[in-house]
């Protein structure tokens, strides 16, 4: 049997633009009749320490179970729930009761779509637990009106059918993504902030492992066989050349299935498990999931031609050629 299993993500390889380059530093070079700007981010990565598996049996059922907003800001909007007349114990509770009305049971439309909630006794003081449910014109161009540190109100999405997918557009076709924002309401805010750029400029995906030997086709492991190489994964960046990306912080972590798509450390490195890995734990933020219609598209991706490289003593898998893609809104009848 093999030994205790580690993530095996190691480092970010060079390319030719960022070769020799193990810092995040960004470059701006402004003339007057032009301007070029890049921005390159290093690659951190969780801690290998085994931590207690969480609950949930797949991410679409932990993200029903989460109900989790961003503190800090506050979005606007027609309101189907007067905050004054609706108060709440709790951000979870007042996201619970969006959840309620979407679907609603009359016609299956979300009523609601988005929750504000004051929960700072401090700062909200004769407005504490005012819960406001709204509905966006647009769940995934959201009207922010305040957002920092000072903003007291806490804020989240609620996706209905057919909301909250991404796809990754390649030239092996697209991979919609369902985004979950009740687990990573940070990383859909993200996803958010990716689609008003209308630009992924540098967003590639570096390296491809199949399941190999180890796992199977339903992505289970094979018993009596190591954790890898290879590691049933594809590993790419999602950070904009010339646009900083800042750190996301950790957010509820259900397990890697496969067909999860999860941030490396704090990102904007990212993988998307072709197989279950149990054996990785909590050891990173699942975000999304790839539809399961799309993953013959990944698993394409993963038979491109490969070079080997060693990452901190793991034997990877780099492709040849990145494989680049755009990030593009959408919807897809399969998303329910």
């Amino acid at each position: 049997m093999a030994g205790p299993p580690t993530p095996p993500l190691a480092r970010r390889p060079s390319d030719a633009r960022r070769r020799g380059r193990l810092l995040l530093f960004l470059i701006v070079l402004v003339a007057v009749s032009a301007a070029a700007a890049a921005a390159l981010a290093y690659l951190s990565f969780p801690s290998a320490a085994p931590t207690p598996p969480p609950t949930a049996s797949s991410t679409l059922q932990a993200d029903a179970d989460c109900c989790r907003g961003v503190e800090g800001l506050e979005l606007w909007g027609p309101a189907v729930k007067w905050g004054s007349n609706h108060r709440l114990p709790s951000a979870a509770a007042c996201c619970a009761s969006c959840k309620a009305m979407c679907p609603h049971p009359e016609d299956g439309a979300c009523r609601c779509d988005s929750w504000v909630f004051c929960g700072d006794e401090r700062r909200c003081k004769d407005r504490l637990g005012e819960c406001w449910l709204k509905k966006q014109k647009d769940v995934m161009a959201p009207a922010v009106i305040a957002r920092g540190e000072d903003v007291m109100w806490t804020s989240g999405l609620v996706f209905g059918k057919g909301e909250g997918i991404v796809g990754l557009e390649t030239n092996l076709g697209t991979l919609h993504i369902q985004l979950l924002p009740g687990c990573a309401p940070r990383s859909v805010d993200y996803f958010v902030e990716l689609l008003g750029l209308r630009n992924c400029a540098g967003c590639r995906f570096y390296r491809a492992e199949g399941r190999g030997n180890v796992w199977d086709t339903k992505g289970d492991h094979e018993k009596n066989t190591a954790f890898g190489p290879p590691y049933a994964l594809l590993q790419g960046t999602l950070e904009v050349d010339g646009v900083p990306f800042k750190d996301i912080a950790r957010e509820a972590c259900p397990s890697v299935k496969r067909g999860s798509i999860a941030w490396v450390g704090s990102g904007p490195e990212f993988l998307i498990s072709l197989a279950n890995h149990e054996e990785w734990k909590d050891a990173y933020t699942v975000f999304g999931h790839v539809l399961p219609e799309d993953m013959a598209i990944a698993e394409e991706m993963a038979l491109l031609p490969v070079s080997t490289d060693l990452w901190s003593n793991v034997t990877v898998k780099v492709l040849r050629d990145p494989v680049y893609f755009k990030v593009k809104r959408s919807s897809h009848a399969s998303s329910a």
